[in-house]
């Protein structure tokens, strides 16, 4: 028992640091919407890619987490199977899909950024560390156009995938601060911030792709 509420403690910390990293990395991507041909997306980019605190102290600490999110996240549900007798024939709790899904959509999610990384974090440490292509400040704006600009397979699976994003933050968010023991006076409070912010990621991510791909 002690031993799951350690686990489940660990998976809402790492949980909400990645939810602090998805409000930044949204901010920053909002950016490339500005209408000054991608001039201050290229001059934040530029900056997140070459100073080393970001580089070698938060991007490390970026990728443990989302590794150990994951792994704790499928050791817990393994758990929570394990420690059921029997299946019920039929299920009548009343949580959501998604709050008994979160491991689905937590694939989705993890498959998701393995696209990711190959389509953006690879080939710039490859263009940096391997190829030493130099410094090229204003490459950033158009690696990200390109990987869009027509290409509605990317496009649409990139969006569903920010639609798993948004289902998983619906419960996650909530569920991470109950596990932190947040009172029950502020649990509506927090559900509808759950909401507001699940739903504004989702979006904001599904709208920097589609205007991209149009344009």
């Amino acid at each position: 028992m002690q031993s799951s509420i350690v686990k489940k403690f660990l998976m809402a910390i790492s949980g909400i640091f990645l939810i602090i990293f998805l409000t930044q990395h949204l901010f920053i991507n909002l950016t490339s919407l500005v209408p000054d041909d991608g001039k201050t997306f290229n001059l934040i980019s530029h900056f997140m890619g070459y100073n080393p605190v970001v580089q070698f102290i938060l991007q490390p600490l970026l990728i443990f987490g989302v590794c150990f999110h994951f792994i704790m996240g499928f050791a817990l549900e393994i758990s929570n199977r394990s420690a059921r007798s029997q299946k019920y024939l039929i299920d009548k709790t009343e949580a959501s899909w998604v709050s008994k899904n979160m491991i689905i959509s937590g694939m989705v999610i993890f498959s998701f950024l393995l696209l990711h990384f190959y389509d953006f974090w690879i080939p710039e440490i490859n263009y940096k560390y391997i190829d030493l292509n130099g410094v090229d400040s204003t490459r950033y704006f158009e690696e990200l156009v390109h990987k869009f600009e027509g290409n509605i397979y990317r496009t649409l699976l990139y969006c569903v995938s920010f639609v798993f994003l948004g289902l998983h933050l619906l419960h996650g968010f909530t569920s991470s601060f109950q596990t932190m023991g947040i009172q029950k006076k502020y649990l509506r409070s927090v559900q509808l911030m759950s909401t507001i912010y699940s739903y504004s990621i989702m979006l904001g991510f599904i709208l920097i792709a589609i205007i991209h791909y149009c344009n």
